[in-house]
């Protein structure tokens, strides 16, 4: 009977240690989709356009303090020019809306996972993802920056990955000053 007691007050002993010092799990952090923005850029050999576009949804997840992965859900509908006015910007937004660019009737969200989270200093990560444009998956690197409930990231985006060549020199010839980069600038603020 003494040795059923030790062995039970052993065991309980040990499962207390152990919760104890147990490292606190994983903390999902929603995004405040209201507070937060994903300004885009997008350049062409006679300027640039540039405008905004919303998330739909995510989180960032965090072990204690460090970020371990995070999800978001970009409204495609939402995209808008904030660099024109009246006819041009809706003329602008119809297009980037249309089939030639974003097909936003049948690709209504766009969607990034972090598959990779690595530190790079007490604030800051390289983050690699999968980006799903116009259901088109490719693998994107980008340097992610956390202070307090706030996040930032720049992102880099070649469109032609993701089926989209409108005005593309890559695929099409003399389209002179017509012609539009590849790449366009995604600059990412967050709130959680």
């Amino acid at each position: 009977m003494k040795n059923s007691i030790k062995n039970i007050a052993a065991i309980t002993l040990i499962a207390f240690m152990a919760f104890s010092f147990t490292t606190e799990g994983p903390n999902k952090k929603e995004i405040k989709v209201e507070k937060s923005k994903i300004v885009w850029k997008g350049y062409k050999v006679t300027g640039s356009h540039e405008g905004v576009i919303n998330i739909k949804s995510g989180y960032l997840n965090f072990n204690e303090d460090k970020l371990t992965s995070g999800e978001f859900i970009i409204n495609m509908n939402s995209i808008t020019s904030t660099d024109l006015e009246g006819e041009y910007k809706e003329k602008l937004e119809g297009h980037l809306k249309s089939d030639d660019f974003f097909g936003v009737e049948k690709f209504p969200t766009a969607i990034l996972v972090f598959k990779k989270v690595n530190a790079t200093g007490k604030n800051s990560y390289n983050i690699t993802g999968d980006l799903t444009i116009k259901g088109k998956t490719q693998i994107v690197s980008f340097n992610f920056s956390v202070y307090g409930n706030k996040a930032n990231a720049s992102l880099k985006i070649d469109r032609t990955a993701f089926d989209v060549k409108y005005g593309s020199t890559s695929f099409f010839e003399g389209l002179k000053d017509k012609a539009i980069y590849d790449e366009f600038d995604l600059i990412v603020d967050l709130e959680f």
